[in-house]
């Protein structure tokens, strides 16, 4: 059992929270323990915490909190160090908690804190008391911020009233004058007409003055004949040097033969481009390398099998990595089981995290890694590695369903790997358009560096 400063056992030892703590309790924690920090010599310290012991208290909360946070639960001795602190920085607020009567005027948070830390008889009861205190406010304040958007609603709903019947007028007025525009237009329409009726008059006349001038063309006709065969002479010689041109282009390019060219080129850089999306590997094996050999100083028969890349080879994995603006998603636990499961989860991500930290500085692609966060009990204190999203599933939401949720949330053609050797997953990710990759190849990636 943990002993106070007094002497006397700490009966609050033996509790235990059944949930995190609220926010606003746990940053009023790390607070006390930023300020007692200072108080404390180097050997007094956890190890984890020695190389902050410089920070200024502010800067020291603000990049030392989980790790403050997490010594304090699990190091009694260093609670105790820091509950001393406390009890000389508010002597009176640690004494009433001592007593078991904290002071009603005191802020619930900083009580809630405070005996955290000091872990007197019923210090549970106190921090979900200041849990509710901190909904209970949140929720008073919610219920204020609603009333005045309700209030500006109704504001603006009588400014849009009043403008809906300016505008209703305005419309009307609008309409008012489109009825005498109407009207206007009624009277053009029939002074229209009347030119029509004069129009026709017109063309019956000019009918008859055509009767007239199509006689004279008759006459004309016979004239225009003579200048056909002529004509048809000029027509003859154009024709002999539209054959002598085509025979030129012949021995030479047209433009619809460059035309043609030009569409051949764009087709052959589409489908170039096309094998580069798709990640298609190289073809090294040739049809005459099929046959059962052996060339001299060159790989036995029994090696030629092995040229083509496989699904198990990383070289898959470098070349799908290479694709502009690749995702890869990784399932953590299925990685880690499949290569290390000997070791405690803990280590399992741990390690797997800074291989695929190394792997992303190496490639520059995207990586997120899931974790199944069902059977968590508490947050994990765990800062994520340079250029690695890690993510843990809520609770009833499996990794397997966040894994095809990231999927789905990528655009339709961008590079997305999923790698996991889960056979439900690798086909629902398939179906979405994610290339799936074997855990087992990543891992064998991870070997070769």
């Amino acid at each position: 059992m943990v002993e106070t400063t007094g002497g006397e056992p700490d009966d609050g030892a033996a509790e235990v929270l059944d949930r995190p703590l609220p926010d606003g309790v746990r940053r009023r924690v790390v607070q006390i323990v930023s300020d007692g920090f200072g108080g404390l010599t180097i050997g007094e310290l956890p190890t984890q915490l020695r190389q902050f012991a410089r920070f200024a208290p502010n800067r020291r909360a603000k990049f030392a909190g989980n790790a403050m946070a997490s010594a304090l639960e699990t190091d009694p001795l260093f609670r105790q160090r820091i509950a001393e602190k406390l009890r000389e920085a508010q002597p009176e607020l640690t004494g009433a908690l001592d007593s078991g009567a904290p002071p009603p005027a005191a802020d619930p948070l900083d009580v809630a804190a405070a005996a955290y830390v000091l872990r007197p008889t019923g210090w549970v009861k106190l921090v979900a008391a200041a849990g509710e205190e901190a909904l209970r406010a949140d929720a008073e304040r919610a219920d204020e911020e609603s009333r005045a958007e309700l209030e500006r609603l109704r504001q603006e709903l009588a400014e849009a009233r009043g403008h809906t019947k300016a505008e209703t007028e305005r419309l009307r007025t609008e309409l008012e004058s489109a009825k005498k525009e109407a009207e206007s237009l009624h009277r053009k329409l029939r002074g229209a007409l009347s030119d029509v009726k004069r129009g026709e008059a017109a063309v019956r006349k000019l009918q008859a003055e055509t009767d007239t001038a199509r006689a004279e063309v008759q006459a004309q006709l016979s004239a225009a004949e003579s200048e056909t065969r002529r004509l048809k002479a000029r027509l003859g010689e154009a024709e002999a040097a539209l054959e002598a041109t085509r025979r030129a282009a012949r021995e030479g390019r047209s433009v619809e033969d460059m035309r043609v060219r030009l569409l051949l080129d764009t087709v052959l850089e589409a489908t170039q481009g096309l094998r580069r999306e798709l990640a298609l590997p190289p073809v090294s094996v040739r049809p005459a390398e099929t046959v059962d050999a052996v060339e001299p100083g060159r790989m036995t028969p029994k090696d030629i099998a092995a040229r083509a890349l496989s699904e198990n080879d990383p070289a898959i994995l470098d070349q799908l990595l290479a694709l502009p603006q690749a995702h890869l998603v990784v399932d953590g636990y299925n990685v880690t089981k499949t290569g290390y499961p000997q070791m405690p989860l803990e280590k399992q991500r741990l390690r797997l995290l800074g291989q695929l930290s190394q792997l992303a500085a190496q490639t520059g692609a995207e990586v997120t890694c899931v974790f199944d966060g069902a059977e968590l009990a508490a947050p994990v204190l765990l800062a994520p590695p340079r250029g690695v999203r890690v993510l843990f599933s809520k609770a009833g939401v499996t990794a397997d369903e966040l894994i095809r949720q990231l999927v789905r949330a990528e655009p339709p053609g961008r590079p997305v790997i999923v790698v996991s050797t889960d056979r439900e997953v690798a086909d629902g990710i398939a179906k979405a358009g994610a290339r799936p990759v074997a855990s087992v190849v990543l891992l064998k990636r991870f070997s070769h560096g």
